[in-house]
């Protein structure tokens, strides 16, 4: 979507909303973080207040200040419960409900409460849709010892590399305390392959890729919600 600011907020609102009507009382969810995540929890605030009875678990330090601003009760991620519904954005989707995320940062924990949960819900406005996934820097969750070996490795696959800074260029620290790599690939042939080769990264943390996660994509628009399916 290339349409004004207001079509935008208009379009990330709506896939809010839509995703506030698939929680159901008594759930356990998860709350994602970025600006359309972000919609989705003060929407849930409101329903908690009016009296919706549910249990948060926050994936960062900004959505669990947000969720309890906004009145959520909250509780660690459990070890032997999975999360009913998470609900979380993405910086692209492509086709095959294949996302990169990890544009605020908060990957790792995205991740971890996304591997928990029975459904992974992603709200994203319709320029987050791609035909391959790429165009977005690929963010890398690294630790920081040794980290210019981990740029070179990441170099060795063909990407560009940069570490991630903080508007004051101090770097970028991860709530686990870690430094976010932001790789350009271009367009990512094989996502899979690409993921398995990370995974197998030392000096890697995480990546964000998420393939194979999202079950439902709410695309919001000017006018309403399209909705995809895996």
């Amino acid at each position: 979507m290339r349409g004004s600011g207001a079509d935008l907020e208009e379009a990330r609102e709506a896939a809010a909303r839509a995703a506030v009507e698939l929680v159901e009382p008594g759930m356990l969810l998860g709350l994602g973080t970025g600006r359309t995540a972000e919609r989705f929890v003060k929407l849930l605030g409101a329903r908690v207040r009016a009296g919706l009875k549910v249990t948060g678990v926050a994936t960062s330090r900004g959505t669990e200040t947000e969720a309890r601003r906004e009145g959520i009760p909250l509780v660690p991620l459990p070890a032997d419960r999975p999360l009913d519904l998470t609900v979380d954005g993405a910086d692209e989707v492509d086709p095959k409900l294949r996302l990169i995320k990890g544009g605020g940062g908060a990957l790792l924990r995205e991740k971890i409460v996304a591997s928990a949960s029975r459904r992974l819900v992603i709200v994203v406005d319709a320029a987050k849709l791609v035909r391959s996934l790429g165009a977005f820097p690929l963010p890398v969750e690294v630790v920081r010892f040794g980290w210019e070996r981990t740029v070179k490795r990441l170099e060795a696959m063909g990407a560009d590399v940069a570490r991630r800074e903080t508007a004051e260029q101090e770097p970028f620290l991860t709530d686990e305390g870690h430094f976010i790599l932001d790789a350009r690939f271009g367009r990512i042939a094989d996502p899979e392959a690409l993921a398995g080769t990370l995974d197998a990264t030392a000096g890697v943390v995480e990546h964000g890729l998420f393939l194979g996660m999202a079950h439902t994509v709410l695309v919001g628009r000017a006018g309403g919600v399209d909705v995809m399916r895996r």
